[in-house]
């Protein structure tokens, strides 16, 4: 829990991953294509990353707990909160407000 704690908050957005799974994918895609430079962390390509991953789905209360998406370091959620807050118009302002996003 600790490990992961650090690592969502050493940039504004923090994605928890896995490379082979397709909603990660759309999400890295959705933050890439706003202009968010995050920090992603592929679990299957940690050493630690069978750890990393029972701590967000102790965090989330649900398996698989990725992506995991980390906004100035506050766990925003999976991909059903991330596109919530994206299509009610949420997600740019709190971009914003993380740092993640100068315009």
């Amino acid at each position: 829990m600790d490990r992961v704690l650090r690592l969502s908050s050493q940039k504004a957005v923090v994605i928890f991953s896995v490379s082979s799974c397709c909603m990660c994918h759309t999400v890295k895609r959705l933050f890439m294509e706003l202009g968010v430079d995050a920090a992603v962390h592929e679990l299957d390509q940690d050493p630690k990353g069978r750890d990393m991953e029972r701590a967000l789905a102790k965090m989330l209360g649900r398996t698989p707990p990725v992506p995991a998406v980390f906004i100035g370091g506050n766990l925003v959620g999976p991909t059903d909160k991330v596109m919530s807050l994206h299509l009610g118009g949420k997600l740019v302002p709190l971009l914003r407000d993380a740092g993640a996003l100068w315009l």
